[in-house]
């Protein structure tokens, strides 16, 4: 099947709440995307977006959804967080577990840790794949399907354009982990240090996908959010707004034009 046009959502940690707010601007330019491919927080939002969630929706679950609770911890597997731990937060707000109760068609991308493979999820079960996506390695514990363990997709692909390349005649994308340059002071802990490492990764091999899109939207703003910077959703969620809106306040007027012909 083909589509006109599709939305390209990255992973990000919490600073994937800024897709929530590139959302809000496209709609309100009346750019309404067909299909979706997403990695971690990118693929949560998308999943949400797909069932015809309303942006406060989307922020209402990302709020009031604990990460550090006593009750996500991990015990006995590898990880700090139990990831499976979130399923019932995701059955609060779906329907259904299932691929097919959606009402646009999604994409999402996880990592099968074992073999080192990219794997993309469009049909079945909808909740592991989400959050096998999300389990960022090290602080959120691997997510089992089908005997095969699974964690982040941005592992490989953190910016998944390739699910929607040759089916899409337009793609959105909107990267939530930029990289903007910082001072050595910024790397206080050993957990900033791995962040950066892991988001210059990221990054470098994200930035080379970005000419698929006919419209990108690169917050340079979120690139001092930290990963699980749980108290500046509002800001984040403003921030991408903000950026959607100038980036498609510069974008030629026939593309513009060709966009809102979906």
């Amino acid at each position: 099947m083909s589509y006109t046009l599709g939305l390209v959502l990255s992973g990000g940690g919490v600073r994937g709440v800024a897709h929530i707010g590139a959302i809000r601007a496209l709609n309100e330019f009346g750019i309404v995307p067909e299909v979706v491919s997403g990695s971690s927080a990118g693929a949560v939002v998308g999943a949400m977006y797909c069932n015809g969630f309303s942006t406060e929706q989307m922020m209402d679950f990302f709020k009031g959804t604990p990460l550090f609770h006593i009750n996500k911890f991990a015990f006995s597997k590898p990880g700090f967080i139990d990831t499976d731990k979130f399923y019932d937060d995701f059955k609060r707000y779906f329907n259904r577990d299932e691929f097919s109760v959606l009402g646009k068609k999604l994409f999402v991308t996880a990592v099968d840790i074992c073999s080192g493979e990219l794997k993309v999820f469009q049909s079945g079960p909808l909740f592991k794949p989400l959050l096998a996506s999300s389990a960022f390695p090290g602080l959120f514990s691997p997510v089992e399907i089908d005997g095969i363990l699974y964690a982040d997709g941005g592992i490989l692909d953190n910016f998944p354009t390739a699910p929607l390349k040759g089916i899409c005649d337009s793609l959105i994308g909107v990267y939530a982990s930029p990289l903007d340059k910082i001072r050595s002071e910024d790397l206080k802990h050993s957990v900033n240090v791995l962040e950066r490492a892991i988001r210059i990764n990221y990054s470098k091999r994200s930035q080379v996908k970005f000419k698929d899109c006919t419209l990108m939207i690169n917050p340079l703003k979120l690139s001092d959010v930290a990963l699980l910077d749980m108290n500046r959703m509002d800001e984040i969620y403003r921030i991408g707004y903000e950026a959607t809106h100038e980036a498609l306040s510069k974008i030629e007027a026939d593309k513009l034009f060709n966009l809102r012909q979906t």
